[in-house]
């Protein structure tokens, strides 16, 4: 496969909140071609991620 067919599997996870196989595949992509979308892609999906709001958990 290529970079690109990669960084859109990892959109089709991603929109269906498969949050790891969206990571992994844009991870293949990233190795491939350091210079695709998916760079971008990765780092608000670790965004997301990483998302921690003190407020949804002391309601």
């Amino acid at each position: 496969m290529t970079a690109e067919e990669y960084y859109q599997r990892g959109n089709q996870y991603r929109k269906e909140g498969n949050w790891q196989q969206a990571l992994n595949n844009y991870l293949e992509a990233i190795a491939l071609d350091p210079d695709s979308p998916a760079v971008h892609a990765k780092e608000m999906l670790v965004n997301i991620l990483n998302y921690y709001c003190k407020d949804m958990y002391n309601p």
